[in-house]
């Protein structure tokens, strides 16, 4: 798969968009990310397993303790894809408003 894929599969779940969340504020360890999860360690651990898949996080090793943080960097591509649709629902609705402004003023012409 490609890593929009990857990164799209990834935002998908709910948990994995509350790690994210919990992440943009700083490294965490793993029970300080799963403590307010309503899931269990082993799920936790899929989750982040599937976030580190898609680039999305990074573990490193400090001392005894494994601190992950957020990558944010592959959100980018998320944005810049999502960014087409928005131009493409701008034109649409600006013609949609175009549509209704050129009705009305046909209707105050003929009065």
């Amino acid at each position: 798969m490609d890593q929009l894929t990857d990164v799209m599969n990834a935002l998908s779940h709910p948990t994995r968009r509350a790690i994210l969340g919990q992440l943009a504020r700083g490294p965490a360890r793993f029970l300080a990310i799963a403590e307010p999860l309503d899931v269990t360690l082993n799920a936790v651990t899929k989750h982040l397993k599937l976030l580190e898949r898609a680039g999305l996080i990074e573990r490193r090793r400090q001392g005894r303790e494994v601190y992950t943080s957020l990558r944010a960097q592959p959100l980018k591509e998320v944005a810049a894809w999502v960014h087409e649709y928005e131009r493409f629902w701008n034109e649409r609705l600006d013609t949609f408003e175009k549509h209704f402004k050129d009705r009305e003023a046909r209707k105050e012409k003929r009065r």
